[in-house]
């Protein structure tokens, strides 16, 4: 029993010794074609377009890009930024686009009085416009472009 005892004790300890060993990276076996050194160059970050111009849609209930840069603007659970010019009683005096009444309802489709908190954050769906090139090819048509070749 003593034995046993004695034999599994060796051999966690076994196991926990190998476990903490050091491993250097070029001995680490990774389905990387080269050893890690070092870190990277991030790319660039690209420019946010500032043009106030809505581009157009792309498909069906696509949630509309922000035409306008947005640094530094405050949306957690204090305040909401874009509510001071997207809120229905600030359209007029701001002469920004009101936010859909979509965002006004709750999830059974009742009509509420603020806005919904399930659409409070804005950047759930909606991102900034930038100058950014498609990282990869694409052949994709707009809705209206495939209803067109239809034709």
């Amino acid at each position: 029993m003593n034995r046993i005892i004695m034999l599994m004790i060796l051999l966690f300890t076994t196991g926990v010794i190998a476990a903490t060993t050091v491993i250097k990276g070029d001995e680490l076996a990774t389905l990387r074609k080269f050893a890690l050194v070092g870190e990277p160059e991030p790319p660039a970050m690209n420019n946010t377009l500032n043009t106030d111009r809505i581009p157009k849609r792309n498909y069906p209930m696509q949630p509309p890009v922000i035409p306008h840069k947005i640094d530094n603007y405050q949306v957690d659970l204090n305040a909401n930024k874009c509510m001071a010019c997207h809120a229905r009683s600030r359209v007029e005096e701001t002469q920004a686009r009101m936010i859909s009444v979509t965002h006004y309802m709750d999830r059974d489709g009742n009509f509420l009085a603020e806005l919904s908190p399930r659409r409070y954050f804005c950047q759930q769906c909606h991102v900034v416009q930038t100058d950014a090139k498609p990282a990869v090819g694409t052949t994709f048509s707009d809705l209206d472009t495939l209803l067109d070749q239809q034709e």
